[in-house]
């Protein structure tokens, strides 16, 4: 696992998601899922998150979009506490829940406004 994409991803990982968190995936690690994480961490991380025309809070909230979209709240709720590293704003998510609400159905965005005010009152 030292290939330039892994490493590359590892990095964009912990910028985005945060040392604790990755830390604790890599801790829960076992031989059933090492495949899987090295997969996500070369392919999602160090590959799609590498792109140059996108920077990385822009590349966040399409993510954040697309993860309310489909109604991943676990993923999202992920994605929701990590945009204090991204520098993604409230104003901004809010504009994004409204595109999301429009294109992806009323639904979708109530659960992803609900989930986000309830995990920025926890950083209250």
């Amino acid at each position: 696992m030292t290939n330039d994409k892994f490493q590359q991803g590892m990095k964009t990982r912990r910028a985005v998601l945060g040392d604790a968190h990755v830390d604790q995936a890599e801790a829960n690690k076992t031989a059933f899922d090492a495949d899987f994480q090295q997969m996500i961490t070369e392919y999602a991380w160090g590959t799609a998150w590498q792109g140059t025309a996108l920077d990385l809070s822009t590349r966040h909230l399409i993510t954040i979009a697309m993860l309310a979209a489909l109604g991943k709240e676990h993923e999202l709720a992920l994605h929701l506490r990590a945009t204090k590293n991204t520098g993604v704003t409230q104003e901004q998510l809010r504009d994004v829940l409204l595109q999301v609400a429009i294109y992806a159905g009323v639904p979708a965005a109530n659960t992803a406004v609900d989930l986000a005010k309830r995990i920025f009152a926890e950083n209250r």
